[in-house]
């Protein structure tokens, strides 16, 4: 790994786990993990609800009623069009999802899990890979039902079967979450979710190919990976490309690109592009010299816990006005 010394004002960007100096702040995913059943930093299963995107205006004829009520946010119409079409059919798996869709979420009435898991479990028995994901999930947590990690491996692969891209990246998951890893498998688990359109398989896939982990290592194939999740707005798939496009790592080397990167990650409070951003405004790379944009960016960082004693004696130099602006900016971004 290079470690480039040459930065200004000490500005460590290299994010190779294990190989920076010890007074470094590292950063980014590893595929270490301490103990045999954690799972790598970075790596972390979605079993997060996927919700339907909201649609305003009037039901087109020939529009589901049931879904089109509840897309709008209209719950209890929701739910009272998809039990009449559950008394009509017995087998419509489509709407017993979406019953338990609004138990889970508590939409519009008094939210229930174990209500949700079993409206689940009616649509995973007729075939739903929506309701098998969501059962699993809740089987992962014990949320609704009891916590039963083999159910639900079996659940996700039915859904992987049909296609169902959080079942293929929580599969991904699974198969490196476990006394014994199996990156290969999660390679192509992560491979086939980012295929289906899941920009956290991308960005794990890009993890793997960077360490050379189930996959030969290949860091220009992982900058092609955190790209696709980057253009996605995955926050640590934009940290980890502007890195690697600052220093030139698999990618055409341009500071100003890498600085643009960081903002829309910091912008979204993720304290590492906070801390990285505020570094390079500090030093004046990538984007113009500016103490007091560096320190808001150090500050709010620094609020999180992201401690950076380089800032700190920079933020101590500062006037009385560039302090008064710093925490003007501060609030104006924050918000009141």
């Amino acid at each position: 790994m290079r470690v480039r010394l040459g930065l200004a004002l000490g500005l460590l960007l290299c994010p190779a786990p294990g190989l920076l100096p010890a007074d470094a702040q590292t950063f980014g995913p590893t595929l270490r993990p301490t103990e045999p059943r954690q799972l790598p930093q970075g790596l972390h299963p979605l079993y997060q609800p996927q919700h339907l995107p909201p649609v305003t205006g009037p039901v087109k004829p020939g529009e589901d009623i049931a879904f089109g009520a509840y897309q709008r946010g209209y719950f209890v119409t929701a739910l009272k069009e998809a039990m009449k079409r559950i008394e009509k059919n017995k087998s419509d798996a489509a709407a017993m999802t979406l019953v338990a869709e609004i138990y889970r979420d508590g939409s519009g009435i008094r939210k229930n899990t174990a209500e949700a898991a079993r409206w689940y479990k009616l649509a995973a028995d007729r075939g739903d890979p929506q309701a098998q994901f969501h059962l699993a999930a809740a089987a992962l947590r014990g949320e609704g039902i009891a916590e039963d990690r083999s159910l639900a491996k079996g659940l996700l692969q039915k859904a992987a079967a049909k296609g169902h891209a959080g079942a293929l990246y929580n599969l991904g998951i699974m198969a490196i979450d476990g006394e014994i890893q199996d990156f290969t498998s999660a390679a192509e688990f992560f491979r086939k979710a980012a295929e289906r359109g899941n920009m956290d398989g991308a960005y794990s896939l890009a993890v793997l190919y960077r360490e050379g982990r189930g996959v030969p290592q290949d860091i220009p194939e992982a900058a092609k990976w955190l790209r696709r999740a980057a253009d996605d707005h995955i926050a640590a798939a934009e940290v980890e490309l502007a890195i690697m496009t600052f220093n030139g790592e698999g990618v055409t080397k341009d500071e100003a690109a890498a600085a643009k990167l960081f903002l829309r990650a910091a912008v979204r409070n993720n304290p590492i592009a906070m801390n990285r951003l505020a570094r390079l405004h500090a030093s004046g790379r990538g984007v113009r010299k500016n103490p007091v944009e560096a320190m808001k960016w150090h500050l709010l960082a620094r609020a999180v816990g992201l401690q950076d004693e380089f800032l700190d004696g920079v933020l101590d130099r500062l006037t009385a006005q560039e302090r008064a602006d710093v925490e003007a900016s501060v609030k104006k971004f924050v918000g009141p």
